[in-house]
């Protein structure tokens, strides 16, 4: 490649990179503005007298409707569903991408075709059937009930990404094992999981951002006091008391969207590695 190609290709990279964090640094930038410098400056411009006041309100006292205690207890409540969920239906999916490889049964191939169809069903397709099993089982308005739902709804993915992972791995090593005495935990837990790393992290990943960035079942299913943050950010952004308060809503926008950004920054390298490494699998 040229000198001059290859500056050419710098710049319209750069041009894209400026076109798609200019709305994050716009919200940076409101959220550390007053509401006088906001009205009289520019929606680009650095802040002038910088300021965390619409942080605190956003974080502990903005209003969320009837409440006014900020996003602090939605974001926990985001927490408690989030970690559990993602745990439970990674370790599920890994398990039955396992089972639909390595120790195929009569069927197998049908359930997984059924299993690959859940990933195309739409959010409010299950929202009736989804809400009748949650009364059934007393899940209704709780943390709990929204676990459920996360882990039922992922389920369909991380089985995917585990078994094109797993139909990489020689399946003579595992029928070795089973000559060798080894059981089905066994094999999964000695020689499946040290090498599962990378597609730990793609499910981990995307469960994480596709639970924490839902409004849909937060808004449905959770209770008063159960719900996540998106529907908190939601109510505070249409809540007003008079004046509207652009940098208390950047400021909270940016809160709710920090957990996942973070995951990205720390293992946004692994999730590519991952998800291509069973990209050309049956």
């Amino acid at each position: 490649m040229s000198v001059v190609s290859r500056v050419f290709l710098y710049l319209i990279l750069a041009l894209a990179a400026l076109y798609t964090l200019a709305p994050l640094w716009v919200m940076l930038a409101t959220s550390f503005k007053s509401l006088d410098e906001i009205r009289e400056g520019s929606l680009i411009a650095a802040p002038q007298a910088p300021t965390i006041a619409a942080w605190g309100k956003a974080w502990s006292s903005a209003c969320t409707g009837v409440r006014c205690d900020g996003l602090q207890p939605f974001f926990f409540n985001s927490l408690l569903m989030t970690i559990p969920a993602v745990l439970i239906s990674t370790i599920i999916g890994a398990l039955n991408g396992y089972s639909l490889t390595h120790w195929k049964f009569r069927g197998s191939e049908v359930l997984f075709t059924m299993l690959l169809l859940g990933c195309f069903i739409p959010f409010q397709v299950v929202l009736l059937p989804m809400a009748r099993t949650l009364g059934a089982i007393g899940f209704v308005d709780s943390v709990f009930g929204l676990i459920f739902v996360h882990v039922v709804y992922g389920l369909a993915f991380t089985t995917l990404f585990f078994r094109n992972y797993y139909l990489g791995v020689p399946g003579e090593l595992i029928k070795a094992a089973r000559v060798d005495g080894a059981g089905f935990f066994t094999i999964f837990w000695r020689i499946l999981m040290p090498i599962s790393g990378p597609i730990f992290v793609v499910c981990v990943i995307w469960q994480f951002t596709q639970i924490w960035n839902d409004f849909l079942f937060g808004v449905v299913f959770a209770g008063s006091d159960s719900q996540p943050v998106t529907v908190a950010l939601n109510n505070l952004v249409r809540t007003s008391t008079g004046v509207k308060e652009y940098n208390v809503d950047m400021a909270a926008a940016i809160i709710a969207a920090l957990p996942t950004l973070f995951v990205y920054i720390v293992a946004g390298k692994y999730f590519v590695r991952g998800l291509t490494a069973g990209a050309v699998k049956g």
